[in-house]
């Protein structure tokens, strides 16, 4: 996106691949459908040091724009959730748009091109296996280190430190969760049930859908509530978000159902026969005091869990922190105090929430570094 503006506007730009074809990260995303954009996006959607850092570039390059960009190149979507859009055929449409795009702007791409030392004297002198470039503006868009395994590498950090620039501790983010073995003992074999759940960590809740694996959670609820979690701290879930259980079970207890019957009347039998295993519950509801049936129900409602970790930056959709904001100028997206480097993307310390909004800051800071490197 930055090279194709910097090209429109008449600059050299060459842009340097490490893969051996661009946009890998598009090509995986969204099961290979790519969730593009979300036409919802606001700065709240994303968790940054600098709550504010991306309101100038959010502005200037909407979903709008890209979905005229899209348009225009007779890519086909829908809208899968509400504001989260996805092509019609596949992630290749977005990637072929973008190749199309830089092709016309006269933009240079290298790709299978490793990057070695890069050097600042009158302009930048970067060393690579396709040869030495020397350039006047260098953008560093090189994303975070989540999924390595299609060439994620901390070269993005390690050119930020090496100007000067200050890095937020990097974390797994949108990644799932482990369970302790304690818990696994009788989560593991739920392996592949989907439950509508309200997960919450700290002040922020969200209201989708979790998922049991054999080493934990995941589910876009639980990739949600991790890009905020603190380790050590309980995340607290609601399997039954909106229905009041403890009336429920009080009201037809007696009616001489079981208690396993009672909860499988609102959640997958399978996790109800579990639930009840654990804690013990077993026969007619009306064996229960309504005190009793009220513990069960808050049980449900707030099922506490200290997650033993995340499955790491392998499994995880985006980096969290990166290039300090207070290093970067919001309208531009250069480092203040080094002349012509700049920082795009999932490098700097932004990170959207789940359904598009990352993509949608890659497109709009690339978009506004383009209009000034």
């Amino acid at each position: 996106m930055c090279a194709i503006e910097a090209g429109k506007r008449g600059r050299s730009v060459v842009v340097l691949e490490r893969n051996g074809r661009i946009g890998e990260k598009i090509r995986i995303s969204g099961g290979g459908r790519c969730n593009f954009t979300n036409t919802g996006t606001a700065p709240e959607n994303f968790l940054s040091g600098n709550p504010h850092f991306t309101r100038s570039a959010l502005a200037r390059y909407t979903p709008g724009d890209f979905i005229a960009l899209v348009k225009r190149h007779g890519v086909g979507y829908h809208e899968k959730k509400a504001g989260q859009l996805f092509c019609d055929r596949g992630s290749r449409d977005i990637i072929s748009l973008l190749e199309t795009e830089a092709r016309e702007a006269g933009v240079v791409i290298l790709t299978g091109c490793e990057v070695g030392d890069v050097r600042r004297g009158t302009s930048f002198e970067v060393s690579t296996s396709a040869g030495d470039f020397a350039c006047q503006s260098l953008v560093i868009a090189t994303g975070g280190l989540s999924i390595p395994n299609i060439g994620a590498t901390d070269l993005g950090y390690r050119l930020a430190r090496r100007f000067g620039l200050q890095i937020v501790e990097t974390l797994p983010a949108l990644v799932p969760f482990l369970l302790a073995p304690d818990e696994l003992k009788w989560t593991a074999p739920l392996s592949g049930i989907s439950i509508d759940a309200a997960v919450s960590t700290g002040k922020k809740s969200f209201r989708e859908n979790i998922l049991f694996t054999h080493r934990g959670l995941s589910g876009p609820a639980i990739l949600q509530a991790s890009s905020y979690w603190t380790p050590g701290t309980p995340v607290n879930l609601d399997l039954s978000p909106g229905t009041p259980l403890a009336e429920m079970f009080t009201r037809e207890k007696h009616d001489h159902i079981e208690i396993p019957a009672l909860l499988a009347g609102v959640l997958p039998k399978r996790f109800a026969r579990a639930w009840c295993d654990r804690f013990t519950l077993a026969g007619p509801g009306r064996n229960y005091s309504d005190r009793k049936l009220a513990e069960i129900a808050a049980g449900l409602h707030r099922w506490a869990v200290v997650p033993a970790g995340t499955e790491g930056f392998g499994k995880a959709e985006v980096t969290r922190g990166g290039v300090d904001t207070n290093d970067l100028s919001s309208k531009t997206m250069e480092a203040r105090k080094v002349p012509g480097l700049y920082a795009v993307g999932e490098v700097v310390d932004v990170t959207g929430e789940l359904g598009g909004y990352n993509f949608q800051w890659a497109w709009a800071s690339g978009f506004i570094a383009g209009q000034y490197a």
